[in-house]
């Protein structure tokens, strides 16, 4: 009997089912500490305890996107092992912070199947939520994969295509308790600019660029257990590069952004994302934003910005997709969020 694990295929996925992935991580202080080596991540809320507690929280929450990589990782054994990539995310929420100390576990529900008219690979959505040591749920989200059939005779399953929303409601999304921006330190924050000072179809481009090294990428796939193998194994494709983790320009872009929007501090709601085109090492990844909505939320000094972040290898700000709709070749994300800002 095999004792080794080859990761599932297309066909090995049943509608409804639900995966519970190994192996819980407790996180602490040092994540974050490499996280912030990784990225030029410096909000001030996921930077200082003091200022965290100036604004009601008991501490510095680890950074959001931190803790989506904690999460994600759980899942590439049995989702994206063998994928040929990962295409795109939904109705994204960040329901309680992670503190330093907190054991986070993953699992995924199988919620749409659609077999490629190649008959080769097939896309999987699932719907993943990350636990703490309580079971309270911290995240959750929908992301599809294109995997790869194992038996190219294996039929077809039925297509179930799941009704996602195309974005998250201002009233879905969460709060931490305690959050209070009455007393915020815009100084300290490093930037003056408070949410009521951005208008809608606002466009900024973060000016600031960074050199995508192999190294660095080699110790994020590897500090959030991402085993893909199109990430880690060089002979894996033919032109033997390694694809850079989507979720490393996505972290690059919004530590990018800080430029501009220092004071979007909380990532509490994510309504959709496509990685337009493989990123690899030696490209240099910039980034702009555009406004797409503000809400108001219930919290003392809080409100909610809608923002759409785009990542490209050195192009242009401001240009998205060609005369015909596709995305440019320089682009390589296009992700739709919800930021927290003081009011």
């Amino acid at each position: 009997m095999a004792k080794t694990n080859p990761g599932r295929f297309f066909e090995d996925y049943k509608l409804g089912e639900v995966i519970r992935h190994a192996a819980p991580r407790t996180v602490g202080s040092g994540e974050r500490a490499l996280y912030h080596a990784l990225y030029p991540a410096r909000h001030a809320l996921h930077s200082s305890d003091a200022f965290a507690r100036s604004c009601g929280l008991p501490g510095s929450p680890l950074d959001d996107l931190a803790a989506f990589h904690v999460v994600f990782g759980k899942t590439v054994p049995d989702i994206s092992l063998n994928a040929v990539a990962n295409l795109g995310y939904a109705e994204g929420q960040w329901l309680r912070p992670v503190w330093p100390g907190d054991t986070l576990r993953a699992e995924s529900e199988v919620i749409g199947l659609k077999q490629n008219s190649n008959g080769k690979s097939g896309v999987v959505w699932v719907r993943t939520r990350g636990l703490n040591q309580h079971d309270e749920v911290v995240i959750s989200y929908v992301r599809w994969v294109m995997v790869r059939k194992r038996d190219l005779e294996a039929p077809a399953p039925t297509t179930i295509m799941p009704e996602l929303k195309a974005a998250l409601d201002p009233a879905d999304l969460h709060v931490p308790e305690g959050l209070d921006f009455t007393r915020y330190d815009f100084a300290l924050a490093g930037e003056p600019h408070r949410c009521a000072d951005y208008e809608i179809g606002e466009r900024i481009d973060h000016v600031d660029g960074v050199t995508i090294e192999e190294a660095e990428h080699m110790i994020a796939t590897r500090l959030w257990q991402n085993t893909a193998k199109v990430h880690f194994d060089a002979t894996f494709r033919a032109d033997g590069n390694r694809l850079i983790y989507g979720g490393h320009v996505i972290s690059m872009a919004r530590a990018l952004s800080f430029n501009g929007l220092a004071n979007a501090q909380m990532i509490v709601g994510l309504n959709g994302g496509a990685h337009a085109n493989p990123c690899f090492a030696g490209q240099t990844v910039k980034a702009w934003s555009e406004v797409i909505d503000r809400a108001d939320m219930v919290a003392p000094g809080v409100e909610a910005l809608r923002l759409r972040l785009v990542a490209t290898s050195g192009g242009a700000p401001f240009r998205l997709r060609d005369d015909d709709g596709k995305y440019l070749p320089d682009v390589l994300l296009d992700l739709d969020y919800w930021v927290l800002m003081p009011a």
